[in-house]
């Protein structure tokens, strides 16, 4: 989790990501935050993300996010 907060902070920085839960919902990440987000996830946990994946759900907090990393690492 360390390592996607330190991810985050890197493309969007002055969010607290620890707490916040609507980062979509609210616009704190926007489309081209997402578009720069999904290349650097999927080359740090070394897993793809399909546009199935790409769901508001998935990226409204970093716990969503692990979430979906763990998801995608194990399958």
């Amino acid at each position: 989790m360390k390592q996607l907060l330190e991810i985050l902070n890197a493309i969007n920085p002055g969010i607290d990501y620890e707490t916040e839960k609507r980062l979509i919902d609210d616009g704190l990440l926007d489309s081209f935050s997402i578009l720069s987000l999904i290349p650097e996830l999927e080359d740090a946990f070394d897993i793809e993300i399909t546009p199935a994946d790409m769901v508001p759900e998935n990226f409204n907090s970093a716990t969503a996010l692990w979430s979906m990393i763990n998801r995608l690492q194990e399958g």
